[in-house]
């Protein structure tokens, strides 16, 4: 009897780890994931082959909370908001174009190769500087610092850096994954730099140095437009305070 209380145990554990490995594979699903990124095998890029369906899967079930938490609604604006993010990072699209935002993934590295040498932007989020490649190493368990070129040559590895990232509060940023699913409450200090939350502080997080308190920019806008098509196709509402215009990035 103890033998078939295990065994059941043991099935009702692997049922529930099933489960949630499934979580974001069913709203990203592959036909969706095609959807949101038309372009990513387009000849023209220099990513195309890289960023595959199985890579993104395999790399967030690493990740158990990543677009399996909150509402049906809150998994939707997560699963958006990253893609929003990743996609400007990547892009490919031309500004004003018809089809801007529909260029999601088509770089796995910075084309000029020039912040931070042998650092430089790599994979969806363009991870960046020896610090980042150290922490988000030592989270996944891969040794970033010798062989960063992992990051734009491994896809599972590239998209778990990227997910570390988003799933990551640093110094006094917080995690992007809170900010999504709308459980970050501003400090003070916040409050008066004008940080909000909504997505423009998720621009504020990853490139605020660049993007934030200096009103509209072209930056802001691909990183909304990105964002506000995806939460069209998966069926929910953006929210507001979409940009980072007037806010103070982290660091002033």
């Amino acid at each position: 009897m103890a033998r078939y209380a295990a065994l059941a145990a043991l099935l009702l554990a692997v049922a529930v780890g099933g489960a949630a490995a499934q979580g974001v594979g069913s709203v990203i699903t592959q036909s969706v994931y095609a959807s949101m990124l038309p372009n990513r095998d387009n000849s023209q890029c220099p990513a195309r082959g890289f960023y595959t369906y199985d890579a993104f899967i395999a790399a967030a079930n690493t990740f158990p909370g990543f677009g399996t938490t909150g509402s049906a609604d809150d998994v939707k604006r997560e699963l958006a908001a990253f893609f929003g993010q990743t996609s400007h990072e990547t892009t490919g699209g031309t500004r004003g174009a018809a089809d801007q935002f529909q260029w999601g993934y088509c770089f796995k590295e910075e084309i000029n190769k020039a912040t931070s040498p042998p650092y430089y932007g790599r994979g969806p989020i363009q991870l960046t500087g020896q610090s980042n490649y150290d922490l988000a190493g030592r989270a996944i368990g891969k040794d970033l610092v010798s062989n960063p070129d992992l990051v734009s040559t491994d896809a599972v590895v590239s998209f778990r850096t990227a997910i570390w990232f988003w799933m990551t509060a640093q110094g006094n940023k917080p995690s992007s994954h809170d900010v999504a699913l709308g459980r970050w409450t501003p400090t003070a200090a916040d409050t008066a730099a004008g940080r909000v939350p909504g997505y423009g502080v998720i621009t504020n997080i990853i490139n605020g140095g660049l993007e934030c308190g200096m009103g509209q920019n072209d930056a802001n806008v691909d990183r909304i437009g990105y964002y506000t098509r995806y939460c069209g196709m998966l069926g929910t509402a953006t929210g507001g305070n979409l940009d980072c215009y007037t806010q103070r990035n982290f660091a002033s």
